[in-house]
């Protein structure tokens, strides 16, 4: 049997639409995969954004919850340095509370603060050797990509300015799950006896993920503390295979998991055949670039608009990763291309995204998909 396939949405704008337009697309989309037979639908966290409506995982949730049924719905992910441990567990514990059982935590990062960015900069600046292009049992592991320079820029620290306080110091990783499964575990006792409830939130049937794009504290941390976690194939491709593997390494037995669980994602379109699915996938390297750039995805250009566009070669390489791991083609094509994925990573489920301009042309990606999954 194939391995469960979900969906991350971005709740993606397109070029002529407007916020409406992309939130009536998810929630119609949401209703189609779970008619089409995905395990989960996630949506992501993403500000500052121009072409990403999906900025408040917990509310765009509660709207797909009352659309659909039975599909598990979750944040892909999270950024834990933007709220408290409290804030978090309240909002999930309210989804729970409503839709009870239905509901995947997912947890990530923030990002590197400016501190760091720009000594992962300088760091980058010494490197001798980076790593090349390589194929692994079929598996395309491009050449990494820097974020460290947009990390750096003025503009994320710009929407850093509005995304915490003034002087506060968000809590590490560890610290912030600490606060997250005491709340949920709840209630919460100090060492005189005072006692605090998230209410809601504790006792809430959630499953906590994290979700990582390297082999860095992310990876560590889900495994240590024995949670699932999911790989970024499609936003770090050239790391996904050090994730997976310092995830497993560091990996202990707990009460939510016996063995390692581990959920890889991509970036797939399919069409009736391959090229009509590779015409489809035209703008996804201009909106890749707008992305690449530093100042955030723009709404999915259209495929006129693709093809106007005036690529220089620096702006094909700092794109090159992404086109060259994304998986556009007939079903057996894209099939086939998970397949490789799934085996190379060994992945225990799979999560797909997807984004065209048209909307029809999105829910039969799809749903073409599903069909020759469970074939």
């Amino acid at each position: 049997m194939p391995v469960p396939l979900s969906i991350l949405d971005l709740a993606p704008l397109v070029s002529g639409g407007d916020v409406r337009d992309a939130l009536r697309r998810t929630l119609d989309l949401a209703r189609r995969a779970e008619q089409f037979g995905y395990h989960r639908y996630w949506v992501a966290e993403h500000h500052f954004t121009p072409g990403v409506a999906s900025s408040q995982p917990a509310l765009l949730l509660g709207q797909i919850a009352a659309v659909t049924d039975h599909i598990r719905l979750g944040s892909g992910a999270v950024q834990t340095g933007f709220q408290t441990g409290l804030s978090i567990v309240e909002q999930f514990g309210l989804l729970d509370a409503l839709y009870p059982g239905r509901f995947d935590l997912g947890l990530g990062r923030s990002g590197p603060g400016k501190k760091e960015a720009a000594r992962l900069v300088a760091e980058e600046k010494k490197q001798q050797a980076p790593p090349q292009e390589r194929v692994v049992d079929g598996l395309l592991i491009p050449k990494p990509f820097s974020w460290a320079p947009i990390f750096a820029s003025k503009r994320t620290e710009l929407a850093g300015s509005f995304l915490t306080q003034p002087g506060a110091e968000p809590l590490g990783l560890n610290d912030v799950l600490d606060q997250i499964q005491a709340l949920l575990a709840g209630p919460v006792v100090d060492d005189e006896g005072n006692e605090v409830t998230a209410t809601p939130g504790a006792g809430a049937d959630l499953q906590v993920w994290l979700l990582g794009s390297s082999g860095g504290e992310s990876a560590r941390t889900a495994g240590a503390r024995g949670l699932p976690f999911a790989a970024n194939y499609h936003v770090a491709p050239a790391k996904v295979l050090e994730a997976v593997e310092a995830y497993r390494e560091s990996f202990v037995p707990s009460p939510a998991l016996a063995e390692p669980y581990v959920m890889v994602s991509a970036d797939v379109l399919v069409a009736e055949d391959d090229a009509t699915a590779r015409h489809l996938a035209k703008p996804f390297a201009v909106w890749v670039r707008s992305i690449r750039t530093g100042l955030g995805a723009v709404p999915f250009p259209s495929i006129e608009e693709a093809e106007a566009f005036p690529w220089t070669d620096q702006d094909r390489a700092i794109v090159a990763d992404r086109v060259d791991t994304q998986f556009a083609g007939s079903p057996q094509t894209v099939a086939e291309r998970l397949q490789t994925l799934q085996r190379v990573t060994g992945a225990d489920e799979l999560l797909v995204t997807t984004i065209t301009h048209d909307h029809a042309d999105r829910v039969r990606s799809f749903e073409l998909l599903a069909k020759e999954w469970s074939a």
